[in-house]
């Protein structure tokens, strides 16, 4: 008999269900402590802008980062990116990059910094204190603004601009149990939580844009909400480093890789320029590949007569480590960009938010 993944995942979800209540009470008495003062969060000689959800994985906020990390570029900021590198193989403060040359490796930098990396060309570092990340990075490069990666939840570096991300399709997700606390649900905090933010984004990625439901639209009625989605470029060769249209590869058989939190988009994607996804691998979020996985991915390469790899450009920092195991297969990731609805109301409330003194 085969089984229903879904109805295992959900049945794991019931039998946390009774550490809910202590998760949410913890939490609630941590926001409880900064919001009244007794815990403090520190200012730093830096512009800080920090971009954050209340979900676990998968809502888009290292593309919002990348986007972000631009803009402040192209207004002639000195920026760096800070991130915790969640998955990561060391601890502590590293030293990513100084914007020109990169300091270290994916595994012990964690693929999301990495990616931001090399598609910004910024300095950038990873800590799990962001107070103690901010104050290295500033010591090492000559920047005036931060960009903080999943940040919301680290209340003790003060920042100058909260951004929420909601990816769409979890807000309008029929399933009760998913919108509840971890270790059951997806939900880092409660949805009154939106009040500290000063701009809410939803990303709907490469569905249509949908209204937020009744049950939660007193949560966003007195934000200024914006709706974004991805735009699929083309597909960029790996090995090679040249860029594809899309059209190039209408009907091509391909494997299609994926080790993102939530792929649902990823598929959906390549379903919409008419590639064959037929043949899939999928691998946990923030996968580092093994010897192994890359025999694993050869033999299915080989076994189902495709024509190339196509995979997220996440899975591609990590991959491109093993480019001689893989260099008889041809590997591409789907480049894809964030794209707001009004992007000239979103950039014009991002420094308009700036220019406001902000207490903390």
């Amino acid at each position: 008999m085969k089984l229903n993944k879904r109805k295992i995942v959900d049945g794991l979800r019931l039998v946390a269900l009774p550490l809910v209540p202590f998760y949410a009470l913890t939490t609630a008495i941590r926001n409880f402590l900064f919001d009244v003062k007794i815990f403090h969060s520190t200012k730093v000689e830096a512009t800080v802008i920090s971009v954050g959800n209340l979900t676990v994985g998968g809502s888009g906020k290292t593309p919002l980062v990348v986007y972000l990390t631009k803009l402040m570029k192209q207004r002639e900021k000195k920026v760096a990116v800070l991130s915790r590198g969640y998955g990561r193989k060391s601890t502590g403060f590293l030293f990513v990059s100084d914007g020109n040359e990169l300091k270290t490796n994916v595994e012990d930098c964690g693929d999301e910094i990495y990616q931001t990396v090399l598609e910004c060309s910024v300095p950038a570092a990873v800590c799990e204190s962001r107070v103690e990340g901010a104050k290295q990075l500033l010591a090492k490069v000559e920047i005036d603004t931060i960009v903080l990666d999943d940040a919301f939840q680290h209340r003790w570096l003060f920042r100058d601009l909260d951004i929420l991300i909601f990816e769409q399709r979890f807000l309008l997700e029929a399933s009760p149990l998913r919108r509840t606390f971890l270790p059951t649900g997806l939900l880092r905090e409660d949805f009154t939580s939106t009040d500290r933010a000063d701009i809410i984004v939803l990303n709907r990625k490469f569905s249509e844009r949908k209204e937020i439901p009744m049950r939660l639209q007193k949560y966003f009625e007195a934000k200024k909400v914006f709706t974004a989605r991805y735009s699929a470029k083309g597909f960029f060769d790996i090995k090679k480093k040249m860029f594809y249209e899309s059209k190039e590869f209408e009907g091509q058989k391909s494997l299609v890789i994926s080790g993102i939190a939530n792929p649902h988009s990823f598929f959906k994607a390549l379903e919409q320029l008419n590639v064959d996804t037929e043949n899939r691998m999928v691998f946990r979020d923030h996968k580092f590949y093994t010897p192994e996985d890359i025999q694993n991915i050869r033999k299915q390469f080989y076994a189902a007569n495709v024509h190339s790899v196509i995979t997220t450009q996440k899975d591609a920092v990590k991959l491109i480590q093993y480019k001689k195991e893989l260099d008889d297969i041809d590997i591409f990731y789907l480049k894809i960009e964030l794209q707001f609805d009004d992007e000239k109301e979103f950039t014009n409330e991002i420094f308009k938010k700036l220019s406001e003194p902000k207490t903390k």
